[in-house]
């Protein structure tokens, strides 16, 4: 029997998110999420998706390892248990992988010291992604685990992309420089959207939007990254949920001197107390608009800050590629504010780029262009995959591992 399932684990401080996809065909078997771990009451939420009901659960789950036999226990009552000789592989999402690697990785002893040594950069989530591994590796000793990358994609950024302008001995020293973040994403909305225009990936290039309560941007020439918005770490760039994006570094000198705030409170400031929560008190899309369409003029600020920046960046990428043949939105705001697309191409027009209103209003869960025929610039809306995409590469590594 050939193996052909893939098991994707996406370990967070207190979550596991986890599918389970059968390669042959990239169907999902089952999906399911642990949250709360370590909390008095944690939930587990599992959905087999090869027959059987949804099932949900509270109870006290102490740690990872505990999160972890759960979701195998879920797995086994569906006859799909971990023991199956028709896994082929774990597949873990990890956030930072460095310079190092830059692609998916089978997992050693050596592989996991240098994601250790990477938790200065990554601190909230290396060392998740670490216990998540470790976990696996003691229910399955036997199993390839791969690790994927958040960073892997942006790696074939060039220097003068990729490097900040400060003193280059001190930042080699600290590993200074820009990763960038949500690489399964772009790699594989960027793919996704070259088949929409039905074109090979290497003759496309495409700005892509990831806007969820993370987002970023990415200038993809010919399937590789060339530029992307998130830096050292995922702070830099767009307004988002509850991060700032771009600031003058200034600031934080500015509140230390001045306000009196400690390294620790800017740093909680600018990642959870900013962005559209500190400009409006709310990081949720739907109810911004809500508050727009009811006069409230805070939420209507915030939104346009939100998409004042979204421009910058795509009219930056626009001069960073030369020629641009498509705009993918993609994410929990990408492929449901119709709002925020509209606006972010509004006044665009003689870069290319319009939306058509019927087709930018219609839902759907399937990648679809919704400018006009007229329009130079393909406007698409991807609906992102990373799940599947850290399943296929997982299984390309493993079945064929030279």
């Amino acid at each position: 029997m050939t193996a052909t399932r893939i098991l994707v684990l996406n370990s967070g401080s207190s979550s596991v998110k986890y599918q389970l996809l059968d390669m042959r065909d990239s169907s999902r078997l089952a999906v399911g999420l642990v949250e709360r771990i370590g909390e008095e009451t944690s939930r587990l939420k599992h959905t087999p998706l090869t027959g059987g009901d949804e099932r949900e659960r509270e109870e006290p789950i102490a740690d990872h390892e505990a999160a972890l036999k759960a979701v195998a226990a879920e797995l086994t009552a569906d006859g799909l248990g971990l023991d199956s000789p028709e896994l082929a592989a774990i597949g873990h999402r990890v956030v930072h992988g460095g310079l190092k690697f830059t692609a998916p990785t089978v997992i050693t002893d050596e592989v996991l010291a240098e994601i250790q040594r990477l938790v200065p950069v990554a601190p909230l989530h290396n060392p998740a992604n670490i216990t998540g591994i470790r976990t696996a590796q003691a229910l399955r000793p036997d199993l390839p685990q791969v690790a994927v990358f958040d960073t892997a994609f942006h790696t074939t950024m060039p220097e003068s992309a990729a490097r900040y302008a400060i003193d280059v001995a001190t930042a080699d020293q600290h590993r200074v420089r820009r990763y960038g973040f949500h690489g399964t994403s772009h790699a594989y909305v960027s793919r996704k959207t070259a088949w929409l225009l039905g074109k090979a990936p290497e003759d496309v290039n495409v700005i892509v939007l990831h806007l969820g309560n993370g987002a970023s941007a990415s200038a993809v020439r010919g399937g590789r990254c060339v530029e992307t918005s998130m830096g050292l770490t995922p702070l830099e760039g767009l307004v988002m949920g509850t991060r700032s994006g771009d600031v003058d570094p200034a600031v934080v000198f500015h509140l230390a001197r001045v306000g009196g705030m400690s390294i620790d409170e800017v740093d909680t400031l600018l990642n959870k107390k900013s962005g559209l929560v500190g400009l409006c008190g709310d990081n949720d899309m739907r109810e911004i608009r809500r508050r727009i369409d009811g006069g409230d003029e805070a939420a209507a600020l915030a939104f346009d800050i939100y998409i004042h920046r979204l421009k910058k960046y795509i009219g930056a990428y626009y001069a960073v590629l030369g020629r641009v043949d498509a705009i993918a939105f993609t994410a929990g705001v990408g492929e449901n504010a119709a709002p925020v697309r509209e606006a972010a191409v509004a006044g665009l027009e003689e870069l290319g780029l319009a939306v058509d209103g019927e087709l930018n209003a219609v839902r759907s869960d399937e990648a679809r262009l919704i400018s006009p025929e007229y329009a130079r610039v393909a406007v698409a809306v991807v609906p992102t995959d990373e799940e599947l995409e850290i399943a296929r590469q997982t299984y390309a590594l493993v079945e064929n591992p030279s």
